[in-house]
């Protein structure tokens, strides 16, 4: 159990909030945002502390974080808080639903988000700072680099490698034993 701070104040630190809260053994003590997106006090009864200065209220080895910020420039812009967050001292958290299918011997990278209903077969390897929404098919020997979000209902046949920085939009579906390039956008409903 860790307690940790979330990044972010919109929907999907809500939602962060929300399965950390029902479904990890993680307490979420607090919300930080860069100070210019800070408009209260708190969000969701906790205090929000401005990013700039995180540590002096809760400082690296005390604390965790967890960072669930959208895809936006195909997923830099959390690498960017990823990395700073890392160089900063943290730990960063995954979240696993306990409502995903996974097999002995699964492990992801730190940062991930991972939702119900993901089917994760054997022998795949899930990289850092992957989000996978919900209702995702990764078949077997794939390979998901770091920086990836997958939307819901994605089909990642085996053998597959999805290299860093990818999107794959809702119903993608890619055939087994496909190399995915760097930074690709596939658009929802997309067969390659």
């Amino acid at each position: 159990m860790a307690k940790v701070v979330v990044f972010g104040v919109g929907q999907w630190a809500e939602l962060a909030h929300f399965y950390l809260t029902h479904d990890s053994p993680h307490e979420v003590a607090a919300f930080t945002v860069d100070s210019s997106y800070i408009t209260g006090e708190s969000f969701k009864g906790l205090p929000i502390f401005p990013y700039e200065e995180i540590e002096r209220h809760a400082a690296p080895g005390d604390f965790n974080m967890f960072i669930p910020m959208s895809f936006k420039k195909m997923n830099h812009l959390r690498a960017q808080r990823y990395e700073d967050a890392t160089r900063r001292g943290y730990s960063l958290i995954s979240y696993v639903s306990s409502k995903a299918t996974t097999f002995p011997g699964f492990s992801c990278g730190s940062n991930c988000f991972i939702l119900e209903d993901n089917t994760i077969q054997p022998f795949v390897t899930i990289g850092n700072d992957v989000v996978m929404w919900s209702g995702n098919h990764i078949g077997h020997h794939s390979v998901i680099k770091d920086h990836v979000t997958i939307t819901s209902h994605v089909v990642i046949s085996g053998c597959c490698t999805i290299e860093s920085f990818c999107f794959f939009g809702v119903n993608a579906t890619v055939r087994d034993e496909t190399v995915v390039a760097p930074e690709t956008l596939v658009g929802m409903g997309s067969v390659i």
